[in-house]
């Protein structure tokens, strides 16, 4: 396996995986992985792992994502003799030979839709492809649907690849992206700096709900602000859910328990696809680290929501009683 990596210098690590699956080994992979994932869950700073697979019309190619506290426990991970172990067993199931990006630091890239790009950059020209990597951001930012990017250095030791982690909200806006003029002509100019390069793309839900900074290190809200988003869009989901399903599911005697999953599931699929998406865009002048820099910004958005809370209830309270 070929090892890329990057690093910025908070402390924690990812590795992102991709390996092409043969034909008619996908079961046999995905016991293999799941082996894989009990072996990674007894290593010190272990914190968690996904699985992609692969997107509808792409090439039969995973991608796993293993998350660590500190790039040397993610190291002792990577070095270990039951990872080449585990390895060695899984060879005969890989099309090619598996790549990975470790990412030491920034920003964890489990976002709705996150492209991981490592390049092998000239000796000598790191700074050009600095200022060539601002161009390029910049150009980003003029596209629908970005979210913002990071640049993570070379970790010393692990191996010497520059990686670039961007988001866009949807797997549409990024496609447009990647297959853009614009993108190609940078491409073209960036050939000068650096050789081969690769683009593997990671996709998740719920990344969606807060993760809309716009341009590099703009990050998610405070965890209070989230919290009271939340309550805002959950209150009258829960609500209208329990006044119209909750309502059918009692005259069919479902049982409480079931009823109570079917529920959830609405509530989620509600929110993440609907009203989440609606209330940070209309909150981001509050939300959005980058725009609410005063105290007056802060206590006038937490009013507006309080606002809001109240009128629903009070809606809910003449129209339930």
């Amino acid at each position: 396996m070929s090892t890329r990596a990057s690093r910025n210098p908070s402390g924690s690590a990812t590795v992102v995986t991709s390996q092409r699956v043969r034909a008619g080994r996908v079961e046999d992979y995905k016991r293999w992985q799941e082996k894989t994932n009990e072996v990674v869950r007894g290593f010190d700073g272990f914190q968690g792992t996904e699985l992609y697979p692969p997107a509808s019309g792409e090439e039969n190619e995973w991608v796993v994502v293993f998350r660590f506290s500190r790039v040397e426990q993610l190291t002792e991970w990577l070095d270990s003799n039951a990872r080449r172990q585990l390895l060695d067993e899984g060879r005969p199931l890989f099309d090619g030979t598996p790549t990975q990006e470790v990412l030491s630091g920034g920003t964890p890239t489990e976002d709705v839709v996150t492209a991981v790009v490592s390049h092998d950059v000239r000796p000598g020209c790191e700074r050009e492809f600095m200022r060539w990597q601002d161009k390029v951001l910049k150009e980003q930012e003029r596209h629908p649907g970005f979210m913002g990017s990071e640049l993570f250095k070379p970790v010393k030791g692990v191996q010497d690849r520059w990686v670039v982690a961007f988001r866009f909200d949807t797997r549409a806006h990024l496609e447009e992206w990647l297959s853009s003029e614009a993108r190609k002509k940078l491409l073209t100019e960036g050939r000068d700096y650096f050789g081969s390069y690769d683009v593997r793309k990671i996709g998740s839900a719920f990344g969606a709900w807060f993760r809309f900074g716009e341009g590099a290190g703009e990050g998610a809200p405070a965890n209070w602000k989230q919290a009271m988003s939340v309550v805002l869009a959950l209150y009258p989901t829960v609500m209208i859910l329990n006044l119209t399903v909750g309502g059918w599911l009692s005259r069919l005697e479902v049982p409480g328990y079931l009823a109570l999953f079917i529920s959830n599931v609405l509530s989620v699929s509600v929110l993440t696809w609907l009203l989440m998406p609606l209330v940070t865009r209309a909150l981001a002048f509050w939300l959005l680290p980058g725009r609410a820099r005063s105290v007056g910004i802060h206590v006038a958005g937490a009013a507006v929501v309080a606002v809001c809370c109240l009128v629903i209830i009070t809606i809910f309270g003449l129209t339930t009683s």
